[in-house]
């Protein structure tokens, strides 16, 4: 039992963020998680602290992260439904601005590492999409996610952290335990679709890899 690690998770209320809540919990770590509604955490556990409030507030964000010594973040510009062309929900800086309070608190705090779940297509990733994704990021409100998701990678690029960039391909809702391709430079060339639980188990397995660090797989699964 890992009774010593402590994570603080962003997003858990989120599709990917509960599966990551789970897992971490299964593991047997300690997680605190920041979120807007308590009410939408769908687990109780004696490992588990729920903070309420915005990472967008570097207070409570500072708040949350007592104790923590990792972070996963699997937070998203949320749009209120998934028809890409749905108004957003979210601010357009929300990602990079929660990352400018990541580092702010770092700074007094520091995380033993960093990961970061963002999408494939994301900086030179972006060369290697299929022609009708690159068009519906382009002319979506999807596009809004992808700029913000790129300035929050190059904000933790930037720092003296340790962190791992995770971008999964198109996420599904599979509850199949799946064999992970893990792309680095589009070799091997990724599938187009991996499940959330996939997702988390392998943002979970990157916190204790240190050969991941400062490095941004491109994850897929057969």
């Amino acid at each position: 039992m890992r009774i010593f690690n402590r994570i603080l998770i962003l997003g858990a209320t989120g599709r990917t963020g509960r599966h990551t809540l789970d897992a971490s919990l299964h593991r047997g770590f300690k997680v605190n998680c920041l979120v807007r509604d308590k009410n939408k955490v769908h687990v109780q556990h004696e490992n588990l602290q729920v903070f309420e409030g915005n990472p967008s507030d570097y207070q409570a964000l500072c708040e949350a992260s007592k104790g923590c010594h990792y972070l996963i973040s699997t937070l998203n510009i949320s749009r209120k439904s998934d028809f890409p062309w749905a108004k957003l929900r979210t601010p357009e800086n929300f990602l990079s601005n929660v990352m400018h309070n990541i580092l702010t608190l770092a700074n007094v705090h520091p995380f033993q590492k960093v990961v970061l779940c963002s999408a494939w297509g994301v900086g030179e990733t972006n060369n290697d999409l299929p022609v009708w994704f690159k068009w519906m990021i382009d002319n979506s409100n999807i596009k809004v996610a992808y700029k913000d998701h790129d300035k929050q990678e190059k904000l933790l690029m930037q720092s003296d952290l340790n962190w791992t960039i995770i971008r999964p391909v198109g996420l599904t809702n599979s509850k199949k335990i799946q064999d992970i391709i893990e792309s680095f430079g589009n070799e091997p060339k990724p599938a187009l679709t991996i499940s959330r639980k996939s997702v988390a188990r392998y943002m979970l397995d990157a916190l204790e890899n240190q050969e991941l660090s400062t490095k941004t797989p491109v994850i897929s699964a057969r």
